[in-house]
């Protein structure tokens, strides 16, 4: 696909910054930006030893007239997206460093931020986790349930103003007009309450924000992850992540079937990190899955009501989570 000039420009200039001997050999695009905000490229580069045989630009340049999809092209909208490429600038800057083989990130080589937009210059992740995929066995999903874990105990207790006040790019204080658009009932009346109940734990870690499998990059032999896409980065409950993933991987047959489970999984690997407080953290965070999962619902059922994701395990997931709100407020 041919690269528009104005990405090529940039992508050219911030390898030359990075590595004055490089030669840029190919750019191929990977994938264009929801919303047409830019794309992100594959860079085959030459050099001396320290340059890469290819890296990934991120390129984002906001476009004068945006489109949404399912029509969600509003002021608020706008400004989220562009909050959160400023959160991915910062999350690849600070973060990703500290993150080890257990929540493998992509390596930040560069970036750059003006007012016209972003180019984020990261490790290609294809030469170690090549496979991406749709759907998940229980297997498979313990490894991305072990790489959140390991995730959220790294940054368990982290505070920082640059990344998002809540992780998460659906969470109510950004979707004001998606809960103007759900049909009336108990649900949406119970909007702000699941919002605070998320919000108010004792425990707070950063959240990937968008932990859905499609951001998950597999080995070959699917034993270890990568993650990518951290623009919704911050702080708040790990349920949110784990209830996110799940639906995003697994039926609602599977699910129902193996909820606690795989909620197992995925506290044994955090315990495994916080033995002296594992019990506290698990009591705390372990009944809020259904409220995480009643959450997105919410969201999903102003923002688009026909999704496959709202199925009858995430109805189930809804009444157990009015249930919960209802006797613990």
């Amino acid at each position: 696909m041919l690269i528009a000039d104005n990405l090529k420009s940039r992508i050219e200039a911030l390898v030359q910054a990075t590595w004055p001997d490089a030669t840029i050999s190919s750019l191929n695009e990977v994938q264009g930006l929801w919303s047409g905000y830019g794309a992100i490229v594959r860079v085959q580069l030459s050099g001396s030893d320290e340059v890469p045989k290819s890296a990934v630009a991120k390129v984002v340049i906001p476009p004068n007239e945006s489109s949404h999809p399912r029509g969600w092209d509003t002021d608020a909208s706008r400004e989220r997206k562009l909050k959160s490429f400023q959160v991915e600038t910062r999350f690849y800057e600070h973060y990703a460093v500290q993150c080890k083989e257990d929540c493998a990130v992509a390596r930040c080589y560069a970036t750059e931020s003006n007012e016209d937009g972003v180019t984020l210059l990261l490790e290609d992740l294809d030469e170690n986790f090549p496979a991406r995929r749709t759907s998940l066995s229980i297997e498979q999903a313990e490894v991305c349930l072990n790489w959140l874990a390991a995730f959220h105990a790294l940054f368990m207790g982290s505070r920082d103003e640059a990344v998002w006040p809540t992780g998460t790019y659906w969470h109510l204080d950004t979707r004001a007009d998606e809960l103007a658009a759900m049909e009336a009932g108990e649900l949406k009346d119970a909007a702000a309450k699941l919002d605070k109940t998320l919000n108010s734990t004792e425990f707070k870690t950063l959240l990937h924000g968008d932990a859905k499998v499609a951001n998950f990059c597999f080995s070959d032999q699917g034993d270890a992850v990568s993650a990518v896409d951290f623009q919704y980065t911050g702080h708040g409950c790990g349920m949110r992540d784990v209830a996110y993933f799940l639906g995003s991987c697994l039926d609602e047959a599977t699910l129902q079937a193996n909820e606690e489970a795989l909620l197992d999984m995925y506290f044994n690997a955090l315990g495994n990190r916080f033995p002296a407080m594992r019990a506290a953290l698990e009591k705390e965070w372990r009944p809020l899955y259904a409220v995480a999962g009643a959450d997105f619902h919410r969201f999903l059922s102003g923002w688009s009501p026909e999704h496959a994701k709202l199925t009858a395990y995430s109805d189930s997931l809804v009444t157990k989570a009015l249930h919960y709100i209802e006797t613990h407020s």
